[in-house]
């Protein structure tokens, strides 16, 4: 009954590995994915945003990190700042100016990041162009609102979610895919801080994958190593060794030989 509670446990415990290596190889080969798509669009040439996205909403997954053109007018006003963002190794600000396009539609361009002040807001936030300017940018799709539902002060965000952003900016926005800056014509004199570029790095998920394979066959190896140690340990008691047990017997005690003068002096005696 002990062994086959031992079993069991293994086989759960392989299952729960099983499951975790799984989840590794799919983390790994979405990693992969991502690789590869940054491999074929970042350095491509770029396209007009009219020939990616013909709408506001109908963004394909594919063209992601795809560098587009965009021609129109910054909108200074609508200016937002996302908070709380790892880069240059501080929780700084990115830039968002929304960009009104000559059809009317309006792209979120994120100009780059700027650190925090001394009350954790920026002291100073470089101005885009203003007029007709010409924009390089790579698509990147919106984010999520926060799990957590925290929130932020007037004129930032907590993530860039971008129907939060039409919200200020209006309908025509286009809220499937923002842009990142790349370059800007006519180029200001200062801009914010370039966002860091995305890593070729697979990560671990491979070797985790494989780490929890082995997992669960050293399960079933030390199961059956206390297993086997059992066993053995029940033979012993089973079959002991008496002749371990046994005292040897003690030899006979030869007679001491009586000395030689001492025989010949008790013959003197006798005569």
């Amino acid at each position: 009954m002990r062994w086959t509670v031992y079993g069991l446990v293994a086989a759960l415990f392989a299952v729960a590995c099983a499951f975790l290596s799984h989840w590794q190889f799919s983390r790994n080969e979405e990693r992969s994915a991502m690789i590869a798509l940054v491999e074929a669009n970042y350095d491509a040439d770029p396209v007009p945003i009219e020939d990616v996205i013909a709408g506001t909403d109908d963004f394909d997954a594919g063209d992601e990190w795809r560098p587009v053109i965009l021609r129109g007018e910054y909108l200074h006003d609508e200016q937002l700042l996302v908070r709380n963002r790892p880069q240059g190794g501080t929780a700084a600000f990115e830039v968002l100016v929304p960009l009104r396009l000559a059809d009317g539609r309006i792209v979120v361009v994120d100009r780059g990041w700027v650190p925090p002040g001394d009350e954790s807001v920026p002291e100073a936030v470089p101005e885009a162009p203003r007029g007709e300017v010409t924009v390089i940018a790579r698509l990147r799709p919106g984010e999520a609102l926060p799990s957590s539902g925290r929130s932020a002060p007037e004129g930032q965000l907590p993530t860039l979610h971008l129907p939060s952003v039409a919200e200020f900016t209006g309908d025509e926005t286009i809220v499937s895919a923002y842009g990142i800056m790349v370059s800007e014509e006519p180029a200001p004199a200062e801009r914010p801080g370039e966002l860091t570029p995305p890593t070729e790095d697979p990560g671990p998920h491979l070797s985790y994958a494989i780490q929890w394979i082995l997992f669960a066959v050293m399960g079933f190896v030390f199961i059956g190593y206390i297993i086997r140690t059992e066993i053995a340990a029940a033979r012993e008691q089973d079959d002991p060794d008496d002749e371990d047990d046994e005292l040897p017997a003690p030899r006979p005690k030869r007679p001491a030989r009586r000395d030689r003068d001492a025989d010949e002096e008790d013959a003197l005696l006798d005569a």
